[in-house]
C-alpha cells in the first residue's frame, strides 16, 4: 500500500514536542487508537515497543519507521510525525530522529506489511522528500506534502 492510502490528516502531527523514543511511541499509539478499526492504545504501544526491542526501526538520515502487526487491527494505517527537536532512536547511523512514520497492519497482512515497509523506506531514502516534509510548519501542510510526494513516487 502507498502512504496516500494509509495516512489521514488526523494521523499527521507536525513539530511535536517529544523528548524520548518511548514518548514518541506513546503519542503515536494514543493517536492511532482513536481511529476507526484500530486496536487499543496499550496494544499498539506494546506492539511497537516489542518490535523496537528486536532492533531499532530508525533507518538513518533522521527517519524512523516504527511498525507492527496486530490481531485487533482491522485495516492498515499510518501516522506521520515530525518532531520539534530530534531524539535518540538508536538508529542504524546513530543520528537522532525527527521524522517518524508509524505503520500498523493486521496480523494476517505479512506480505502487505513487507511491501508497504519497502515503499516507505524507498520514499524516505530520498533527501528531497525528507527536506520537504521537515520544512512543513503545520499538520495540514505536512499531510498535503506527504500525499503529493507519495503520489509522485507512484507515478
Amino acid at each position: 500500500m502507498n502512504l496516500t492510502e494509509l495516512l489521514t490528516e488526523s494521523r499527521t502531527l507536525c513539530h511535536t514536542d517529544i523528548v524520548s523514543k518511548k514518548r514518541a511511541l506513546e503519542l503515536a499509539s494514543e493517536t492511532l487508537a482513536g481511529q476507526p478499526g484500530a486496536p487499543a492504545t496499550e496494544q499498539i504501544f506494546s506492539g511497537l515497543l516489542n518490535r523496537e526491542r528486536l532492533g531499532s526501526t530508525g533507518i538513518g538520515d533522521g527517519v524512523a519507521i516504527p511498525h507492527c502487526r496486530l490481531a485487533d487491527c482491522h485495516q492498515a494505517m499510518a501516522l506521520l510525525m515530525t518532531l520539534a527537536t530530534p531524539i535518540d532512536f538508536d538508529a542504524i547511523d546513530n543520528r537522532p530522529v525527527d521524522l517518524l512514520c508509524v505503520l500498523l497492519v493486521p496480523e494476517d497482512g505479512a506480505e502487505e506489511h513487507l511491501q508497504t515497509l519497502a515503499g516507505l523506506a524507498e520514499l524516505f531514502s530520498q533527501a528531497d522528500v525528507r527536506e520537504q516534509l521537515r520544512s512543513c510548519e503545520q499538520a495540514a501542510q505536512l499531510y498535503q506534502s506527504a500525499h503529493e510526494l507519495a503520489d509522485a513516487q507512484r507515478a
